[in-house]
């Protein structure tokens, strides 16, 4: 008799977002977020602009507290107090500890002029972590090799192209060994050349089985990254499912319009 096979376990829950609002003045960008992103899995968030994309992003690692709602990592809640407009971080400890654990890439590179490359990708690790100091440069400099860019070390952010600028970016964020990685239209200010190379990296950590929530306009690389994709439309999620089922069985006639102006583009 054939012993059946058991069933796979079920990762856990590293970002629970639940009924997330968020307004700027009179303007509601967030209308109601629910979704979550198991270990390891690749959460890709599609919309048009001002979808509410950014901000969603943006409210996982509280640069942007929700007036509602609530955000837990690793199965923690966020701690927050107040209400609406007045909502605000309950516990600066908390939230720095748990930054600590989200490795965040912007669209602008965000590396500080001053520093080397290697010192960018340290400093995070090193003034924060407070980890030691060979341990931390031995790890940056696996990291630059990781994004194709360990000859850089000592060069100045001026000094590389947008791309290695952003390959750097995201050698900095993994230095802190992140729980997950959240990426914002990480190539949207590059150059179609220089965006190969930064999409190419990403689909590396995927490979690997990183967790990530990302947020980007590239639709073919949306489905081939990706576990499950997310379309915001107006401050709500429109459809969710795989990507076979979002790009290839799409049942709302919105998501439908925004492919067809994607692939018109």
């Amino acid at each position: 008799m054939t012993q059946a096979m058991p069933a796979p376990a079920i990762k856990p829950n590293i970002v629970a977002i639940r009924d997330l609002h968020k307004s700027f003045g009179d303007l509601e960008v967030l209308k109601g977020i629910s979704f979550n992103a198991r270990e390891g899995e690749v959460v890709s968030l599609i919309g048009s602009s001002g979808s509410g994309k950014s901000t969603l992003l943006r409210c996982i690692n509280m640069l942007e507290v929700p007036d509602q709602g609530s955000v837990a990592i690793a199965g923690e809640d966020i701690r927050l107090r107040g209400e609406g407009a007045h909502r605000r971080i309950a516990d600066e400890h908390q939230i720095q500890r748990i930054r600590s654990e989200l490795g965040m890439v912007f669209q602008s590179f965000n590396l500080w002029a001053h520093l080397s490359i290697l010192d960018n990708v340290m400093e995070v690790p090193l003034v924060v972590q407070k980890r030691p100091r060979a341990e931390v440069e031995a790890e940056a400099r696996a990291m630059l090799a990781k994004v194709g860019i360990a000859e850089k070390a000592a060069a100045y952010p001026a000094q590389l192209s947008g791309g290695q600028q952003q390959r750097a970016a995201i050698a900095r964020a993994l230095c802190i060994n992140p729980r997950v990685m959240l990426f914002d239209e990480p190539t949207s200010a590059l150059d179609p050349e220089l965006e190969v190379e930064v999409l190419r990296v990403i689909k590396i950590l995927a490979d690997e089985g990183r967790t990530m929530v990302l947020v980007t306009h590239d639709m073919e690389f949306a489905r081939s990254v990706s576990d499950r994709v997310i379309f915001l439309h107006q401050g709500r999620i429109e459809e969710e499912g795989t990507p076979d089922q979002v790009f290839g069985a799409t049942r709302s006639p919105r998501l439908k319009q925004f492919l067809n102006a994607a692939n018109h583009a």
